[in-house]
């Protein structure tokens, strides 16, 4: 699946593992496959989502690294709908996901990444932050009154929170995921990366659709305001925080099959990638094996 040659190109481009300036402008936002058609996509991504299940089997089994999937993205990008499918082939036992809501009291009285850290994969699972830790450099670079919560030393009043305040911020996470790396750990990175116009339809959609209705809130139109902030903070993350142990992967997020069939193909790359074995029993265990063998035989 992965050999085919635009789509393996087309995902080269669009990882990010070096801290660099970057502007979303440059990145697409709609399919970019010319020889790749929707039905052809689909069927991929079929074949992608059993790939990662035969992966997940062995990463499991091999019992050494852990997989962390880091979806971010502007509200109606499809993060939940790309992490329903790509996903659906995925034993339940050995992934979680977790949905990072506003920190609450308890959370708040330490450190902004300590309840990204309390739900880290164990070793041999997948676990999906939907958002992640990248939301104190996001959505508290839009509204920075919200730092003011944390209750942090010299940390007064907004003046306060300066240009060093977020250079020093984008340095602590790089340092949390190389720690992390260096522990077993293996971390990839979405963006999915939508166009004002398509997040307007999609939210007309969610309006209009009374099976969707729930899925909107008002807050999504008074967000669309702090569009252009989000763009900038988003591309000062992914400038500051891309780096070879933790890349980023900018999707183009417009249309949903092109979306999923890039982060199937991301996921099970990165997994290929990992010298994943089943384990090879020792000679008195494999005995064992046809002791108990003889044993259930001769019942």
């Amino acid at each position: 699946m992965y050999r085919h040659q635009e789509l393996s190109t087309y995902l080269s481009h669009i990882r990010l593992a070096e801290k660099k300036r970057i502007q979303l402008s440059d990145f697409d936002t709609e399919a970019a496959f010319k020889y790749i058609n929707k039905n052809k996509g689909e069927d991929l991504l079929e074949e992608g989502i059993k790939q990662l299940n035969i992966s997940q089997d062995k990463l499991y089994a091999h019992n050494r690294f852990g997989v962390l999937i880091v979806f971010q993205a502007m509200d109606a990008a499809g993060k939940d709908g790309a992490i329903k499918h790509v996903m659906s082939g995925l034993n339940p036992a050995g992934v979680k996901v977790h949905s990072f809501k506003t920190p609450n009291s308890l959370e708040l009285d330490h450190d902004y990444l300590w309840r990204h850290y309390l739900a880290l994969p164990s070793r041999g699972d997948i676990c999906i932050f939907n958002r992640s830790h990248y939301e104190n450099v996001l959505i508290t670079r839009v509204h920075p009154e919200y730092i003011l919560k944390e209750q942090l030393p010299g940390i007064n009043q907004i003046e306060d929170i300066t240009d060093s305040f977020w250079q020093q911020r984008f340095k602590q996470i790089r340092r949390f995921e190389h720690n992390l790396v260096e522990n077993g750990m293996v971390i990839i990175k979405f963006f999915l990366h939508l166009s004002k116009e398509e997040q307007k339809k999609r939210f007309l959609e969610r309006i209009n659709n009374p099976q969707k209705n729930w899925k909107f809130s008002f807050t999504d139109v008074t967000e669309r305001k702090y569009w252009t902030a989000y763009q900038k903070a988003y591309e000062d993350v992914i400038s500051e925080t891309a780096t070879p142990d933790a890349p980023w992967h900018i999707i183009p997020a417009d249309d949903k099959w092109s979306a999923r069939l890039c982060i199937s193909a991301v996921i099970n790359q990165t997994i290929d990638k990992l010298p994943l074995t089943y384990p090879i029993l020792s000679e008195m265990e494999l005995l064992k094996l046809k002791e108990a063998e003889n044993i259930l035989l001769s019942e």
